[in-house]
């Protein structure tokens, strides 16, 4: 089933997100920062964390789960050390705010880090350590999530979330070196995306309840049986299931968040934590050293002689940054179904609708 698109210029679907979070009541600036976090994910082509999260938003704001009027505010912070408390609203503000505190502790220290605790969904993890890399720095962002999905290697129930990573290093010239990637082999967003499009999962994505491949999206989606990046233990899912675990330790418990599986069932907040890092290469080598070798690093690995003419090899951001430079030109493609929701959302808060609504 092909699924017709709206075109939508950046500028317009940002202010769209930022008028629907004032009106759920972000104050202005951190609505201003949210919708630009999602923006950013999807004029890069990571179109599960853009605008297609608003419906969950929604749905976790109505549930109680997720606060608009956070108070957000640093709990701890030693040299080039922070925590910083969510308040239990949108993960993007304290993760902006943790990254740049990071990146001005690295300015100072050669290292910042900074956790988050008491925080909610994120987005996309490679916008952040972009954040670093655009001011010439190594970013590194990791994110717990509030519901379990990963289903350990020999197991069969869910004990790790997708548990995101992003890294991404700046060269002179080239564009950033950005890695951007669930821990799990998809990211849930992929399952949405698949079922809002009637598409079968390819096998290895998802499991049923008896440990068997799941093709069906809708029904993966309430399951939440995914299975590890890499999948099966011979096709090395017990990597996988070692960076989630390894994402859960700097995201959860170095902050102090709640580990999922153990969290109270009437928690009144979902507690997820984060961890945001930058590094100066000027306190390891001499001053633009680093931003060099990384450029010949890209170039020798953009020259690499392809196995097939038509599929040269590529960097990984590589596909990142040329859909962000595509849709920054063309524009953003909005699913029907999806503008239709925001169309319903706007309604149900009061914010004003600037989509054009698409014909039934």
């Amino acid at each position: 089933m092909t699924q017709k698109h709206l075109t939508v210029p950046a500028k317009l679907l940002q202010q769209q997100m930022a008028l629907v979070f004032e009106a759920w009541g972000l104050p202005e600036a951190d609505a201003d920062i949210t919708a630009e976090v999602l923006t950013r994910a999807d004029l890069m082509g990571i179109d599960s964390h853009g605008i297609t999260l608003l419906p969950l938003y929604d749905e976790l704001i109505r549930t109680g789960r997720l606060e608009p009027r956070a108070k957000i505010g640093i709990d701890r912070s030693f040299g080039a050390i922070a925590v910083i408390d969510g308040g239990g609203g949108f993960g993007q503000v304290p993760s902006v705010r943790a990254m740049d505190l990071a990146i001005e502790k690295a300015h100072a220290f050669g290292i910042g880090a900074v956790g988050v605790r008491n925080s909610n969904h994120y987005g996309a993890a490679g916008v952040y350590a972009l954040r670093a890399a655009e001011r010439g720095l190594i970013g590194l962002s990791t994110s717990a999530v509030y519901k379990p999905s990963i289903v350990p290697i020999f197991g069969r129930e869910p004990r790790l979330g997708t548990n995101p990573l992003a890294f991404a290093a700046p060269g002179r010239h080239n564009r950033p070196f950005l890695l951007d990637m669930a821990t799990s082999t998809i990211a849930i967003g992929k399952l949405k995306l698949a079922a809002r499009e009637g598409r079968r999962l390819p096998e290895g994505w998802a499991l049923d309840a008896h440990g068997q491949p799941q093709e069906d999206p809708s029904q993966a989606l309430l399951d939440r049986l995914m299975t590890p990046l890499g999948g099966s233990r011979t096709m090395g899912g017990h990597k996988g299931y070692g960076l989630a675990a390894m994402v859960e330790v700097l995201s959860t418990l170095l902050p102090g968040a709640s580990y999922a599986p153990l969290r109270a069932p009437d928690a009144e907040r979902f507690d997820v934590g984060h961890f945001h890092m930058a590094l100066h290469p000027d306190a390891f080598r001499e001053p633009g050293a680093f931003l060099d070798d990384l450029d010949a690093f890209i170039d020798c690995l953009h020259a690499t002689h392809p196995a097939d003419p038509d599929e040269p090899v590529r960097v990984p951001g590589d596909p990142e940054h040329e859909t962000f430079e595509r849709r920054s030109r063309e524009g953003v493609p909005v699913p029907h179904s999806l503008v239709q929701a925001v169309a319903a959302i706007a309604r149900e808060c009061g914010a004003d609708f600037l989509l054009a609504q698409p014909a039934e």
